[in-house]
């Protein structure tokens, strides 16, 4: 039962993260971001995540799993209830800080209680798993929070979020036992996992493979509405369609990753990004073609969850929960980047170069991938 109640968990913490993405065109309605900006409401909690879910990690290492996840997933929930109230910009950007400072001490911890229960070449299994609740957050939490959203208002989705954050958080004090066997950690760990720069250029491979997707994702709601004529169901359609491919990458890239291994399913990810992506320059196009560049890209792009993270566990076997922090941390570098890098393409080059620039982003994070791999060989 452990495995299931943490990825209801991180369904809780996905649906919370990424629902913003598929309102990010009401929600810059209401606080008057334009185009350019409204990637902030990413970015600062991608920010806010990347600095402080390590830190945060290595200051509870001494605290039973169960406290901390409690801990986590509550400051998550009641950030969301705050975003729903939010009178202001700063007062929405402000609690999506705090919530990324929930969700930094909640998810991490799932995946180093899943890897530390696993056999060995049963990682992938037991990491996609848990991770499988951010995945059908994408397929079925933000399709119906964007929904919510566009007919009810956004206030109501960060709502749902909030009495999710509550359910979940239920679950975790109901079923998760309090003698979970851990690694303690500390500063002394952390600092250890970011002297050994061989690791942690393997941990940034995350960020960079990452970037690319969020060069577009960022921003695919605006794309979208400007480019397809698409609005609340045609919006929702097609953020359902990529949670269910996503979904289906994240299971996929576990039965890839413990039988090609990591590093061969992670070099095929990246040149199908570097493909795929370029076809969002194509918009306006017939509907059944965008489909099946979503589905695909979807499936492409979630499939490096446990790839990495197998990776990441062994070049840190002795720190391997600071170093699924500083793991988790990177998606949100990578995050930051993609939206900040989409920003100043929309404002140079407009909507429709994003895709090009998502795809030199991934033939980049192809060459990180082979050259940490090297380094951490040699």
């Amino acid at each position: 039962m452990l495995i299931p109640i943490l990825s209801l968990g991180n369904f809780a913490i996905g649906m919370g993260v990424f629902v913003a993405i598929g309102l990010i065109g009401p929600l810059s309605d209401a606080f008057s971001l334009d185009d350019g900006t409204a990637g902030l409401i990413l970015t600062i909690y991608a920010v806010s995540y990347a600095i402080g879910s390590p830190l945060l990690v290595a200051l509870t290492g001494h605290l039973a799993r169960r406290t901390v996840m409690i801990t986590g997933l509550g400051i998550f929930g009641v950030s969301a209830a705050v975003i729903a109230m939010a009178p202001s910009a700063e007062i929405l950007l402000a609690a999506r800080a705090m919530s990324a400072f929930g969700a930094g001490l909640f998810t991490p911890i799932t995946a180093g209680v899943a890897a530390s229960i696993s056999a060995r070449g049963k990682e992938g299994k037991a990491l996609a798993t848990v991770f499988a609740g951010l995945t059908f957050a994408q397929v079925l939490g933000v399709p119906a929070g964007t929904w919510i959203g566009y007919q009810f208002g956004w206030e109501t989705s960060f709502w749902v979020v909030a009495i999710l954050s509550a359910i979940c958080l239920l679950g975790i004090i109901r079923y998760v036992p309090r003698d979970l066997p851990f690694q303690a950690s500390n500063f002394s760990t952390l600092a250890g996992v970011l002297r050994d720069w061989r690791a942690l250029m393997v941990i940034l491979f995350t960020a960079t493979f990452l970037a690319g997707i969020y060069v577009v994702y960022t921003y695919l709601g605006l794309l979208l509405e400007s480019r397809m004529g698409y609005s609340r169901d045609g919006v929702t359609s097609i953020f359902a369609l990529f949670g269910a491919g996503a979904v289906a990458g994240n299971f996929l890239g576990g039965w890839l990753a413990d039988r090609a291994g990591p590093v061969p399913t992670l070099t095929m990810l990246c040149i199908a990004q570097a493909v795929l992506m370029p076809g969002f320059a194509l918009l306006p196009m017939d509907a059944m073609a965008l489909f099946a560049l979503m589905l695909l890209w979807a499936i492409f792009g979630w499939s490096f969850v446990a790839g990495q993270q197998i990776r990441v566990v062994r070049a840190n076997p002795e720190r391997a929960t600071v170093a699924l922090a500083l793991n988790a941390a990177a998606i949100y570098i990578g995050a930051a980047l993609g939206s900040t890098i989409g920003g100043h393409i929309i404002t140079l080059q407009g909507l429709d170069a994003l895709g090009i620039g998502g795809a030199l982003v991934a033939v980049l994070a192809l060459v990180h991938l082979l050259g940490s791999e090297r380094l951490a060989r040699g």
